[in-house]
This record gives structure tokens, C-alpha cells and sequence, in this order.
């Protein structure tokens, strides 16, 4: 049952990671769920927005995300 549960754990966390890679690349950075998936991804890397004019003209990350599923050596 244990297994199940970390590779329940596992598929949420690649769901997140890609709802958050989406949000980076649709420049929707500065909503609340972003920090709520951020949160949940416990996210390590530098987020960064480029505004001109109150428009979002350019938005990225920094990988500096580590997953905590034990998976010693892989990024």
C-alpha cells in the first residue's frame, strides 16, 4: 500500500510540475495558484517576470527544483 501511495505522490507531483511549467510559459506567474503549486512542488529555483507598461512581456525559471521522492542523483 505504501507503494501506491508514492506513486500516487509521484504522478501528482509531475502533474503539478507541468501545470507550473505551463503557467511559466502562458505568463500567468503572479496568480495565487502558482504559489499553491510552487508550495506543493517545493520549488527551489528563481521565478522571474519581465513587465512593461503592466503587461507581462517575458516570464522563465530557473531550474533549481529538487524532487523529495528520494531519488538521489536525478535533477
Amino acid at each position: 500500500m505504501a507503494d501506491n501511495m508514492r506513486i500516487e505522490d509521484g504522478q501528482n507531483e509531475d502533474r503539478n510540475f507541468t501545470e507550473f511549467r505551463r503557467k511559466v510559459k502562458s505568463a500567468e506567474v503572479l496568480s495565487a495558484s502558482l504559489e499553491r503549486l510552487l508550495l506543493s512542488l517545493r520549488f527551489t529555483g528563481k521565478v522571474s517576470v519581465v513587465m512593461q507598461n503592466g503587461r507581462v512581456l517575458k516570464s522563465g525559471y530557473e531550474e533549481g527544483y529538487f524532487s523529495q521522492r528520494g531519488n538521489a542523483g536525478v535533477d
